[in-house]
């Protein structure tokens, strides 16, 4: 393992590849602690204590902790998420965005600029709930007023226009997803204080030894179910026919197409988990009324209403996640221009069916697992008594983002040293990415 590493450090292009993520990584976790002018960072610290088992606990931690600090990078890349969501909804649906998508290159770059803008305006909308919520409901700013209003959104919203342009940065010039390794790596940065409280409970006699030995089990098969579903596969035989040009054959060998049991990867729990935020959001434009406290309770962690639909969306965006990343048209007609083929199935119409009922039939347990997993802390917290904070690295949204970011940055690595002749990264078994055909 020492040798594979120092083979990576050995390529300049990967060696620059990885120096330039972890110094724009590096960035982003001093961004979470800048914190914005006006706030009482003592009052905040002290205000925020409550609300560790809420929403805002969650979306704190996906942010690395800097909505407990009111920081530069409060509202994380979640407004980026959640303008994609809408941008790729509006494609399924509205002619305009559906003849950008057919447009090539030139489409993309436009549907690109207009998720740009979208954040914009979405980051500009939570910036002024965040500042509501820190003035009426926390009651945390020195100066209440028009000042410390725009001077928070024009922060707020500046930070997450830069965590765009930096993840964008990393896609392009890095390793791995950008916008995914900067909410892996704002996650992962709680770990070290929930392990901490977890020490000091077992030192102070609050929680037995042997809870924890069984936690550290119940984790490790988790991981190890989530592995397995990350890189779960059905393959579909697929033949090519032999072609005689000249004197040379050419053809007629037999492979698969690897269809994924998570073809959508991490990305349903991040749209699904984007989607959980808009209630509170906008419940704190009408913190005053009754409907948005109900609304409120409803969306707590501690309400099953919020786990029910949170499941019911993450089985939704895996479909519709699946049906934009995997085109079965597409790759009967690719198959059908090379002469592949399916044994036993018609080439054209027929075989895109026969693939698409096969994706759907491998997607609906998948979708469910993927659901299972989401709420495992819930389950968690229910039955044995544990805080969200440390339950969130057992299952749900954290564990699933940090597994299949990291089997996505690994398997870039995997390529990069294949490319250039050196053995893989692992020795036993290659990584299987989420290339699709």
């Amino acid at each position: 393992m020492i040798d594979k590493i120092k083979t990576i450090f050995s390529i300049p292009e990967l060696r620059d590849k990885i120096f330039f993520t972890f110094s724009i990584l590096i960035v982003v976790r001093i961004g979470a602690h800048i914190p914005i002018p006006g706030v009482d960072a003592n009052a905040l610290a002290g205000a925020f204590d409550r609300l560790q088992d809420t929403l805002f606990g969650l979306f704190n931690m996906f942010v690395g902790g800097a909505f407990e600090k009111a920081s530069l990078f409060s509202l994380g890349i979640m407004p980026y998420i959640s303008s994609s969501i809408i941008i790729q909804l509006m494609g399924s649906v509205l002619p305009y965005f559906q003849r950008l998508q057919k447009e090539g290159e030139a489409g993309r770059k436009k549907i690109t600029q207009i998720t740009r803008y979208g954040t914009v305006l979405i980051a500009a909308m939570q910036s002024y709930g965040v500042t509501v919520f820190l003035e009426k409901e926390l009651q945390v700013v020195i100066n209440p007023g028009f000042l410390f209003v725009f001077t928070a959104i024009v922060s707020m919203v500046t930070g997450t226009i830069l965590l765009m342009w930096m993840g964008e940065k990393v896609t392009e010039s890095g390793i791995g997803n950008g916008i995914s390794l900067i909410i892996m790596v704002g996650i992962i940065s709680r770990l070290p204080f929930v392990i901490g409280n977890e020490v000091r409970a077992v030192i102070a006699g609050e929680k037995l030894f042997i809870s924890e030995i069984i936690l550290m089990g119940i984790m490790f098969l988790v991981i190890c179910f989530v592995v397995l579903l990350t890189q779960g596969t059905r393959k579909i035989p697929v033949q090519y026919a032999k072609r005689v040009v000249g004197r040379k054959v050419y053809g007629g060998q037999n492979t698969h197409i690897p269809l994924r049991v998570n073809t959508a990867g991490v990305m349903p729990i991040i749209f699904a988990q984007s989607i959980m935020f808009i209630p509170s959001t906008i419940s704190t434009f009408f913190s005053d009324s009754d409907f948005s406290a109900s609304i409120m309770r409803w969306f707590s962690f501690e309400h099953p209403i919020y786990w029910l639909f949170f499941g019911l969306m993450i089985v939704f965006f895996t479909y519709f996640y699946t049906a934009i990343a995997f085109d079965p048209v597409q790759v009967s007609s690719q198959m059908k221009q090379q002469g592949g083929f399916i044994p036993g199935v018609r080439p054209g119409k027929k075989t895109s069916e026969y693939i698409d009922n096969i994706l759907s039939k491998v997607t609906l347990p998948g979708s469910i697992a993927l659901a299972l997993v989401a709420i495992f802390p819930y389950i968690l917290m229910q039955t044995m008594d544990v805080e969200y904070d440390f339950a969130s690295f057992f299952g749900g949204t954290s564990l699933l983002i940090i597994v299949g970011v990291a089997l996505d940055t690994l398997q870039q690595l995997e390529s990069h040293l294949m490319m250039r002749h050196y053995d893989g990264f692992l020795t036993k078994g290659k990584i299987r990415g989420r290339r699709r055909m």
